[in-house]
């Protein structure tokens, strides 16, 4: 099993900027795929971004172009760089990977877009 801890989430305007980390534990980050999922009150989780262990990457299309995944492997570590947020980007945003088979998720982080 992998361990997942986000941050960086938190209260941004609109057209606001946030930058969130995911930091893995254990020795095997750099063969994960990686992704961020998130889910709105009342809505099912929903895949934002994913990054392979060779760092190709792949968006949902409501945030291409805004929105920038990518890791570092030195620090055990997934970002997503989220620019131009709109308010009904306000969810809980995920880490998640798979290992043998088995989901990983942490625990989230909280971002709301608001003025």
């Amino acid at each position: 099993q992998v361990q997942l801890v986000e941050s960086g989430g938190g209260l941004v305007q609109p057209r606001g900027s946030l930058r969130l980390s995911c930091a893995a534990s254990g020795s095997i980050f750099s063969i994960l795929a990686m992704a961020w999922y998130r889910q709105a009150p009342g809505k099912q989780r929903e895949l934002v971004a994913g990054i392979t262990r060779g760092g190709s990457t792949n968006y949902a299309d409501s945030v291409k172009g805004r929105f920038t995944i990518s890791r570092d492997n030195a620090k055990n570590t997934v970002y997503l760089q989220m620019n131009s947020l709109k308010p009904e980007e306000t969810a809980v945003y995920y880490c998640h990977t798979t290992v043998a088979l088995f989901d990983c998720w942490g625990q989230g982080t909280q971002v709301t877009v608001s003025s």
